[in-house]
């Protein structure tokens, strides 16, 4: 018989508030198109892209998630100091070690909580939530901060063509807490590693520092072969996340998936043949492809125009370089 004391988390988790922050700078195609072979036309009808956001120098990876941070808490209704743990979903914070996730506990206010970052593209916030359910539910933190952040626009090659118009930067945040009644619904999320060399950075670190590469490395895709797994293989895990959380596409209100192209969007409402009632989250139109942010900031900014409202039901999908996926259903703050 073991000897081990049993954890003694709360029965459920749930998400209990949202914050999100979008650099100041709006960015439109007619800035990309300086340096592209393109249209402004051509970019929306590949992308549903129209504006984007690049951060400053000081808009960093650290001060937009602590922006988007103190939103989420102040909505949450907590205070710093009952934070347990801070998982930072990111792959453009540029320093190996520690983990910018230890530097945002502190400069929030904290104290000591598990802080630790996570590399898993544009499915970042999926990992990030479902490990911060887990963390509620064992007990080993009573609540949990969960950021996805990024700022692409370093990591843009803005003389390819087939990604300059593609990503934004900005900071989405989530905090997720304990719960009598099931409020994050099981995870269906996995990788396809056969499929890494579809969305890559160009050069490995140790290639620049060598002085390989001719220019800094930079997110390249192969667009095509992207789009054809997503739209295809992704509402394929969207359905398993309903399934097993036990309902149906009627039964849902709002579908957030990440925010990497409209014309994957619109496929995979047709694919689940969600009903006219369901809202769809949308901003990609003006924020971009912003990565492990795109889900947090799409919630974040459905709740503040009043297109989603607290204790809707939301299908969440995140998918991307790896190529990893992760999906749910959530009952929104």
């Amino acid at each position: 018989m073991s000897k081990i004391k049993p954890s003694q988390g709360a029965p459920y988790a749930r998400i209990m508030g949202v914050g999100g922050y979008r650099p100041t700078r709006v960015v439109p195609n007619e800035v990309i198109l300086e340096t592209i072979d393109s249209s402004d036309e051509w970019i929306r009808s590949r992308s549903g892209i129209a504006t984007r956001h690049w951060a400053s120098d000081e808009e960093t990876v650290a001060a937009m998630s602590i922006e988007a941070a103190g939103k989420a808490i102040a909505d949450s209704g907590i205070t710093p100091e009952q934070i347990g743990g801070v998982i930072v979903s990111t792959v453009s914070h540029f320093k190996q070690t520690p983990a910018i996730a230890t530097e945002i506990a502190d400069k929030i206010g904290a104290g000591k909580p598990a802080a630790f970052d996570i590399s898993a593209g544009c499915a970042g916030f999926g990992y990030g939530l479902t490990l911060a359910r887990g963390m509620v539910t064992d007990g080993s933190a009573e609540y949990v901060l969960v950021i996805g952040v990024e700022r692409l626009s370093d990591l843009t090659d803005l003389s390819d063509r087939a990604t300059a118009f593609l990503f934004g930067d900005g900071a989405g945040a989530v905090i997720v807490g304990p719960s009598k009644e099931p409020r994050i619904g099981p995870t269906v999320w996995g990788s396809e590693g056969d499929k890494s060399e579809t969305i890559k950075q160009t050069e490995s670190w140790e290639a620049y520092r060598n002085g390989a590469p001719d220019k800094f490395p930079a997110i390249t895709q192969e667009g095509q072969a992207v789009f054809r797994w997503a739209v295809f293989e992704m509402a394929k895990v969207a359905q398993q996340a309903l399934d097993a959380a036990g309902i149906t596409a009627d039964d849902l209100d709002v579908f957030i998936p990440h925010q990497a192209n409209e014309r994957i969007i619109d496929s995979m409402v047709k694919t689940l043949k969600l009903p006219e009632h369901v809202t769809v989250a949308r901003d990609v139109r003006t924020t971009g492809n912003t990565s492990a942010a795109s889900i947090p900031l799409a919630m974040e900014r459905l709740l503040a125009t009043g297109e989603a409202k607290s204790g809707d039901t939301a299908l969440v999908i995140g998918f991307g370089a790896g190529l990893v996926y992760a999906a749910t259903v959530v009952t929104l703050p």
